[in-house]
């Protein structure tokens, strides 16, 4: 009976609903974000290996662990030194230092290339460049995020209007519907993020 389910449809729609939990969370600057964060790649782990987007696979066990590390990074305390008794302040909202964005810009291309041409000359990937840009951007986009750099949407609008096309492409279409919607909410949190920073 349970095998006669159709499991990918029930994780895409598990997978949809926790991507739209996270994103309310993100869009509010909310440490919560970072739950989602975890329980998302598992579900997405098992989709886009069945769909041969390899290096999305690859990507969400780097998302798994720098969901933890961005919630220690989010949540410690800003008060050392101070009244233990007193309340943790979460992480603010900063723009990213000039020295970081050209660090992140190098990592980006570094890691584009890269992936690249694992994609293209060790796997069967039919979408070796688009699937390459969104992870090797993801990356640099979630360490931003862990930071809680404003610039991390911007990154965030590139990787989701892209992910729009590629998951269409791949037939896996609620992916596609939720990354349509990420995009638009990654314009609209940056200007949520800029108010919140004033």
């Amino acid at each position: 009976m349970l095998a006669n389910l159709p499991w990918d449809l029930i994780l895409e729609i598990l997978g949809f609903s926790v991507g739209v939990l996270y994103l309310w969370w993100e869009y509010h600057a909310n440490s919560k974000l970072w739950f989602a964060s975890i329980v998302m790649p598992t579900i997405s782990m098992w989709i886009y290996l069945r769909k041969g987007i390899y290096a999305d696979f690859a990507i969400n066990i780097y998302y798994f662990l720098i969901a933890i590390y961005g919630y220690i990074v989010w949540t410690r305390s800003r008060n050392k030194g101070e009244d233990k008794s007193a309340k943790k302040k979460d992480l603010p909202i900063t723009h990213i230092p000039r020295k970081n964005l050209i660090a992140c810009i190098a990592i980006f291309f570094i890691l584009w290339a890269s992936f690249y041409c694992i994609l293209r000359f060790v796997t069967d990937s039919s979408v070796p460049v688009a699937d390459s840009f969104t992870t090797a951007l993801s990356i640099v986009a979630m360490w931003m995020l862990a930071c809680k750099y404003l610039e991390q949407w911007l990154a965030w609008v590139a990787v989701d209007a892209v992910c729009v096309g590629l998951y269409a492409y791949k037939g896996i279409y609620l992916y596609a519907v939720l990354y349509a919607v990420y995009t638009v909410i990654a314009f609209v949190g940056y200007r949520n993020w800029k108010r919140k920073m004033v």
